[in-house]
């Protein structure tokens, strides 16, 4: 994960109790929360509400109930929109277009003059990897090639907020890692990014927060480990590699905040405690008192996966 300290400064985006109904099903409930510069991750099982707070930030939706606002406008007015830059999971082509002249349209959409637009068209397909492709027509792009022809026009007017769904689906590895330092980079440049993945491992590397939603509320948010302290009682895992194994698992047993020790070979010990912050605590401190050369230390389950699992199990 991120350092957190890219998220500073004041909202781009704000939720204010927001919540949006079909009828008599709730898609979203009272949900509040605030997008600071940097990159904050969306997570969250099939059918939590996910696309529906993604449409409602983009201003495809109005709330039921609440306020969703960018820069003080309301998501759906047509001033939030000069500073809103959208990349969705689903493809939303002119086929027969080449991926310049559909990036150009959809600056020339946003107001720009026909000099502007070009010079803006080519500086995004750069940002993006794609200027050697962009006189193709978008029917022969592979999936890779339309993830980046949208994120060019979600990019195109230079917004302060981007709201991507799945950006990464069916890049390669090589234009993933540049990918990933761009969006870093424009974090840097004070921009806020809500981005949906279902790629957690990934999500995590790259956010800087977390947000999780299921059954249409906002269950918590913060970094991964803000999220994991919030649960005390359930178990940690932490695996440690010392030089005497055997006499660090004994030592561990003595841990009141210990529940179990595992010697797996190779000089680590695994072990579970409950109360993270007092085992911490208490392990520093026996590791002075007797002396321990501990190689290697690791919570296995600080994972946005195991996140997830832990605040899906909590809310249930």
């Amino acid at each position: 994960m991120r350092a957190a300290s890219a998220l500073n400064g004041p909202p781009i985006a704000a939720f204010d109790r927001v919540s949006k109904w079909y009828g008599p099903v709730i898609g979203i409930n009272e949900v509040s929360f605030q997008l600071l510069p940097g990159i904050t991750g969306l997570v969250g099982p099939n059918g939590a509400g996910k696309s529906t707070l993604m449409k409602l930030a983009t201003g495809q939706l109005r709330p039921s109930q609440g306020t969703v606002s960018i820069l003080g406008k309301q998501a759906w007015s047509a001033e939030a929109k000069w500073h809103l830059g959208y990349c969705p999971e689903s493809d939303v082509f002119y086929e027969e277009m080449s991926g310049r002249q559909f990036v150009f349209c959809m600056a020339r959409l946003v107001g720009f003059s026909r000099t502007e637009a070009r010079q803006r068209t080519e500086h995004a397909l750069e940002l993006v990897g794609m200027v050697d492709q962009a006189h193709r027509c978008v029917r022969g792009y592979s999936k890779g090639m339309r993830q980046r022809i949208k994120l060019a026009q979600a990019l195109v007017h230079d917004p302060e907020l981007l709201v991507l769904d799945e950006p990464m689906n069916g890049i390669d590895p090589v234009v993933r890692r540049d990918l990933n330092k761009l969006f870093q980079q424009l974090a840097d440049q004070g921009k806020s990014l809500l981005v949906s993945s279902h790629q957690l491992e990934e999500l995590e590397r790259l956010t800087d927060r977390v947000m999780v939603v299921a059954r249409g509320r906002l269950l918590a948010q913060g970094t991964v480990t803000e999220i994991r302290d919030m649960f005390e009682n359930q178990p940690l895992s932490v695996r440690i590699d010392s030089d005497r194994p055997r006499e660090l698992a004994a030592a561990l047993l003595r841990v009141p905040e210990v529940l179990g020790v595992e010697l797996a070979g190779g000089g680590t010990v695994l072990t579970r405690a409950r109360q993270p912050q007092r085992f911490f605590k208490a392990f520093s401190q026996l590791v002075l008192e007797e002396d321990f050369d501990i190689r290697h230390l690791e919570t296995t389950d600080c994972s946005a996966q195991a996140i997830l699992d832990y605040v899906l199990q909590e809310s249930a």
